[in-house]
């Protein structure tokens, strides 16, 4: 911007302004481990053991988000900030942390790959736009970038899940099985195939308003002026 940085920030924005540099600083380095991990040993077997602390702190750390919206610090929808984080908060702990057998596959380096490109610049862009100082090829990389990496993340996602599905079917892995003292049951296994049902009507939904996104702030729709 012209005129600089914005310096008088209120005790809200420096909050969301460390919150947001501090998760930019923690998914740069899980990106630099992933990206030294494959370059440097050619495969994606041990990528998760090399990220899986800095990936649970940061990742879980994004519930905060939710508290942001809730409490009008952030002007977004809660509720969809909830799903989303929730969604990769459960893939982390209740898919790959639990099922071992998915954290040396294709899948997980490919959704973590994805994820944290995906969150470096958007905690950079989210940076910037607290201070009012944005860089044009950050907004770019921001709206332009997704269409790619969000494909991507989608299907490490769902290959992630797929993988897990027989290991949770044989181990009962959190199911309750009836009967039983409180007569509930609950299974682990249909509920994860639930799950990847959802990525068929949600994901095109979330895409196609990324594309929305993309076309009002970088689409060339500016108006014409006199």
């Amino acid at each position: 911007m012209a005129n600089g940085p914005k310096t008088d920030l209120t005790y809200g924005e420096m909050y969301l302004l460390m919150y947001n540099f501090f998760q930019m600083l923690g998914w740069t380095a899980i990106f630099y481990t992933v990206f030294l991990h494959i370059v440097v040993e050619e495969t994606n077997v041990g990528v998760y053991d090399a990220v899986s602390l800095l990936l649970k702190i940061f990742q879980t750390a994004a519930i905060l988000e939710v508290v942001h919206c809730m409490t009008g610090l952030v002007r977004s929808s809660w509720v969809l900030t909830a799903f989303q984080v929730a969604s990769r908060v459960f893939l982390v702990w209740g898919v790959t942390h639990s099922v071992k057998q998915t954290q040396d596959t294709l899948g997980v380096t490919l959704y973590i790959a994805a994820w944290t490109l995906t969150e470096v610049i958007r905690y950079g862009f989210y940076c910037c736009s607290i201070i009012e100082n944005m860089p044009y090829i950050l907004q770019w990389l921001r709206y332009t970038l997704f269409i790619g990496l969000y494909p991507l993340g989608v299907t490490g996602e769902l290959m992630t899940i797929w993988k897990a599905l027989p290991v949770v079917e044989k181990t009962g892995l959190y199911s309750l099985r009836l009967p039983n003292s409180i007569n509930f049951g609950f299974d682990y296994h249909y509920f994860l195939i639930i799950v990847m049902l959802n990525y068929i009507p949600i994901f095109p939904q979330l895409y196609g308003h990324m594309l929305k996104q993309r076309r009002k702030i970088i689409g060339g729709q500016g108006k014409k002026t006199d």
